[in-house]
């Protein structure tokens, strides 16, 4: 996996498409409003009553930023006023409450993760407090075979912040960068040194952060293949352990921030893909290994070793060692995924306030999962984590003759091998070198939603 992917421009042009980006099967895009609160309390009720129940993924999304980011598509809160997250954490403080009660005290808290907007906006006593409320409900663990993240932005991280967030219990920190050149920083309102990035990645090391990762975008204004060379050096020097790259999708008509960017300063397509082309060989020279989609790690990162070990996992946190949780979301916009189905909380702090004043948890739209479900998310995991399908194991698992069931599948696959990018055999799909940069357009083939041409949204370009 250390070997940079076949990279053969051709290829990309011709399958570079729009499509989903997998974190979840069926997309956030196929979600609807006829799932409920009660769904979601019965669901976790099933979880509950499984033979063995999964341990769990806590997610709590911090809306709040002290200011706004050009290219984000998150749902977010301006402000630079700590007291504005005070009627919200009450609010969280509440829901955590509520969802407690559907659980098994016993469930073990595998991953946690507390993203955004800026989790590290909150100030050390606003943090403290929501962490001391997630271990008054829930079973929080050691941090030996634990991942507890929070998403970082190094310019509003309060003195001692680090050292604070460690003694929460945190053991990995996400920190966003997205360049280091001035004019692209300037052309996103996001102008960051790399001095104050430094300055965080070694407060972390020093207080023993297990895994450090840094956020970067390719496809923002200004951008060059000379510059963001450049900004890839500096962020080597870095040594994180774990780089994730995005590719900017410039949708103007569905994140308002972004109207602020001119389209004519983006590089061009062809432009992009020589800065995609010269970073993997740039990062898998420096000794990351390619991950997936957007993301790299040290051979001895985590991630890593999940993907050698089978136990790789995709969820809407990204790549994850940890596979086998229910997930349940907090927040405004936050996602659920708990036995096997989808639920979604409103996007509006307001709403959001008066569910839960309401004592109801504020879920507004999901998605009930069918056996096809279950079964086409099982092989796009495999796909999209390992690079490989066993197809004779899913056969006896599934109780399926897979040739017969997936019979237009794998007509659709035979172009896909015929330009090598993938080699199926009677009991295997094996994603080549060529394709792992296009594997969200082999996993596309499984998908029903996208095959049946009633997918709804609109997705980022795959490469």
């Amino acid at each position: 996996m250390s070997q940079a992917p076949l990279f053969q421009e051709d290829l990309i042009n011709r399958y570079d498409k729009p499509g989903p980006r997998y974190t979840s099967y069926p997309p956030a895009t196929e979600f609807h409003d006829q799932i409920s609160e009660s769904d979601y309390r019965d669901w976790a009720r099933q979880s509950n009553e499984e033979p063995i129940p999964k341990p769990l993924s806590l997610y709590l999304h911090i809306p709040f930023c002290s200011s706004i980011c050009y290219y984000c598509a998150c749902n977010k809160v301006i402000t630079r006023k700590k007291e504005r997250a005070e009627p919200y954490l009450l609010d969280l403080y509440r829901e955590i409450e509520i969802q407690a009660r559907l659980f098994d005290t016993d469930r073990e808290v595998r991953q946690l993760h507390w993203g955004g907007g800026t989790p590290g906006f909150l100030s050390h006593l606003q943090s403290g407090h929501l962490m001391e409320k997630i271990a008054q409900h829930f079973k929080l663990k050691p941090e030996d075979d634990t991942d507890y993240a929070i998403e970082l932005d190094p310019r509003v991280i309060e003195k001692g912040g680090i050292a604070h967030l460690r003694g929460l219990g945190f053991n990995r920190i996400s920190i966003g960068v997205q360049d280091l050149d001035e004019k692209v920083q300037k052309a996103v309102n996001r102008v960051q040194s790399l001095e104050t990035t430094a300055a965080v990645i070694d407060d972390a090391r020093l207080h023993g952060m297990r895994s450090i990762n840094i956020d970067l975008i390719y496809g923002l204004p200004h951008q060059t293949l000379e510059s963001f060379g450049a900004t890839l050096d500096r962020i080597i020097e870095l040594n994180p352990d774990r780089i994730a790259m995005y590719n900017y999708a410039h949708l103007p008509q569905r994140f308002p921030p972004q109207r602020r960017i001119q389209a004519e300063d983006l590089p061009d397509a062809a432009d992009k893909l020589e800065i995609l082309h010269s970073a993997i060989d740039k990062l898998c020279a420096a000794g990351y290994e390619y991950i997936g989609m957007d993301h790299f790690a040290r051979p001895d990162d985590e991630l890593a070793k999940a993907q050698r070990s089978g136990n790789l996992h995709r969820n809407f946190q990204g790549y994850s060692a940890h596979a086998q949780c229910d997930s349940i979301g907090f927040g405004v916009s936050a996602i659920s995924h708990v036995n096997d189905n989808f639920s979604q909380n409103t996007l509006s702090l307001e709403s959001y306030h008066d569910s839960l004043d309401r004592e109801q948890l504020p879920v507004i739209r999901g998605f009930a999962s069918e056996e096809d479900d279950l079964l086409r998310r099982e092989i796009i995991q495999s796909l999209v984590c390992h690079f490989h399908l066993d197809s004779e194991r899913v056969a006896r698992r599934w109780g399926i003759d897979f040739d017969e069931y997936f019979a237009n599948e794998l007509e659709d696959l035979r172009k896909m091998e015929f330009d090598g990018l993938v080699k199926v055999t009677n009991n295997q799909i094996i994603v080549r070198e060529a394709g792992r940069l296009l594997v969200r357009n082999i996993c596309m083939i499984f998908d029903r939603y996208q095959r049946n041409g009633k997918a709804t949204g609109s997705f980022s370009r795959t490469v």
